[in-house]
């Protein structure tokens, strides 16, 4: 089973490695370009069937280590 974790900054929290690369992209001629936030994307493959296990414990490996929940959501897709 294939899963994949999504970690992004909360609204309101400063991103200033987004911020750099909102700026890096209009030095290098794009144009257009509004708010960029980056994140991290953690790409898990699981053993096991059973769905429901599954996205448990991705959910408490994402408050146990994968995001930091005080300034951090996650969003959690089993394929």
């Amino acid at each position: 089973m294939k899963a994949r974790v999504t970690v992004t900054l909360k609204n309101g929290v400063l991103d200033p490695q987004g911020k750099a690369i909102e700026h890096a992209l209009s030095g290098l001629g794009f144009d257009g370009i509004g708010q960029v936030r980056q994140g991290k994307v953690f790409d898990i493959e699981l053993t096991g069937t059973d769905k429901a296990k599954a996205e448990a414990d991705l959910k408490a490996m994402c408050d146990k280590l994968l995001a930091n929940t005080v300034i951090e959501n996650y969003a959690v897709e089993i394929a």
